[in-house]
């Protein structure tokens, strides 16, 4: 590392790093969960339209934030492990962490303005803010094994996850409070737009800027990264030669490559469900008024949450004791189930009930799935590259999951029979970690 003070496994670092968390979580609850999917869904209804035409066709509202969100994964997907070759070549991870951190929270500030009438400039904030925030997160990740020793990296990583968990809620709170008594803020409607929905589009200015004053204890505190030797003129295609040189030596590693493929299954359910959930609970449950529905989906996601840090929490203290394949597989079975009993979820009740248990296994598949890949990676230099292999196996698992379910629930004319499909990607990644046990010693 170039940091004279860097220290691998000081607390003061490994603060820091789980502190970027509490401060780019709050993108993935209240933009890509809770309120922009309210907000988008509210647009339309106040436009009076299910349609918006884009580049000479007319889209209805569901598959046009389908097809955005899977072209920005399809972007980052490629980009990944083309950014993370690069910032281990010139060793200074810390300079792209921030690029895309300001690139993602900015883009949510633009979402104030986001509007049918500037339909292309609306799409590109949520574009390049779903591009920042799972790039920087990409790039956030691959310091894990730079900073922690093996032993330290499912506490850390748990403890990353729970204060994301945290932040994310406090702001949701705000933003929620925002959106039911907004007089209270001083918040006044603005032409046929309500002050509740005026509330939503200042809830977004909020993400972005507790994004950007909070990540500043990160980027204080964060080393650059490790310094790689050869010609500045080689900078673009010594990163695709690294890349080239880790997958290589991946296909001789039995368990890492075995690993990645079960990752792969069934974190694409994983990720498309989290990415859905919201949708879902708008389209398939009976709320009643569309202010019982608001209050309803909001609730609902901060159960996840506050579940979810339970169960993150958890996973790191039994992640000491038992064998994180064993637990990973038991998760997995627990998603099944859930997809079987998605299906037949129609109150809110049953949604609330639902919502609790995505929460506790959210948090433990996510904090399990980080840290056993880290944990056996070879010793190595190249964390950030290695990383861009964990990182291109979810985001493509996120395109094809996404687009598969759009798929099902197009041809079904419903969302259950897609959220039941999923199940069998949670039945698939058990059977290939249960594989996984022979070579496993730690892990």
């Amino acid at each position: 590392m170039e940091n004279v003070a860097f220290e691998k496994g000081s607390p003061k670092v490994l603060k820091a790093w789980a502190f970027y968390d509490w401060a780019n979580s709050v993108y993935s609850l209240v933009i890509s969960s809770a309120v922009f999917p309210i907000f988008y869904g509210a647009l339309f209804r106040l436009s009076e339209v299910e349609e918006v035409e884009v580049f000479g066709t007319m889209i209805a509202r569901g598959p046009l934030i389908s097809y955005l969100s899977s072209a920005a994964f399809v972007l980052i997907a490629l980009a990944t492990p083309f950014i993370s070759g690069v910032a281990d070549y010139l060793g200074n991870k810390k300079v792209f962490l921030k690029f895309f951190c300001y690139l993602g929270a900015l883009s949510c500030i633009g979402l104030y303005w986001f509007s049918l009438d500037h339909i292309y400039l609306s799409l590109l904030f949520y574009f390049f803010g779903l591009v920042g925030s799972w790039l920087s997160i990409a790039i956030y990740n691959s310091y894990l094994p730079d900073i922690a020793y093996k032993e330290q990296q499912d506490r850390v990583s748990a403890r990353g996850f729970s204060l994301g968990y945290i932040g994310s809620v406090l702001l949701l709170l705000v933003n929620l409070a925002m959106v039911m008594r907004p007089e209270l803020f001083g918040i006044v409607g603005v032409g046929d737009h309500p002050a509740e929905v005026m509330a939503m589009r200042y809830s977004f200015i909020t993400v972005g800027l507790w994004w950007i004053v909070f990540s500043q204890y990160t980027f204080k505190h964060m080393p650059k990264g490790y310094k790689k030797e050869g010609a500045r003129k080689q900078l673009i295609l010594g990163g695709f030669n690294e890349l080239k040189k880790v997958r290589t030596e991946i296909a001789t590693q039995l368990f890492l490559r075995k690993y990645l493929w079960a990752f792969f299954v069934y974190s694409m359910a994983v990720q498309t469900i989290l990415l859905i959930a919201a949708y879902f609970g708008e389209q398939e449950i009976d709320w009643g008024s569309d202010n019982q529905r608001t209050v309803g989906l909001i609730l609902s996601i901060l159960l996840i949450q506050l579940v979810a840090m339970l169960g993150s929490m958890l996973t790191g203290r039994l992640a000491e004791r038992l064998n994180n394949i064993s637990m990973l597989i038991v998760i997995n079975a627990i998603w099944m189930l859930l997809c079987v009993y998605a299906y037949f979820v129609k109150t809110p009740m049953d949604f609330y009930l639902a919502a609790g248990w995505v929460g506790l296994v959210m948090g433990s598949i996510q904090t399990l799935s980080r840290s056993t890949y880290s944990q056996n990676l070879p010793e190595t230099e190249d964390t950030t590259s290695y990383f861009s292999f964990y990182e291109v196996a979810e985001k493509v698992g996120i395109v094809i999951g996404t687009f598969i379910f759009g798929y099902i629930a197009q041809l079904t004319g419903s969302m259950r029979g897609a959220a039941l499909f999923l199940g069998i990607f949670f039945l698939v990644g058990a059977f290939l970690l249960a594989r996984l046990r022979r070579y496993v010693v730690r892990a």
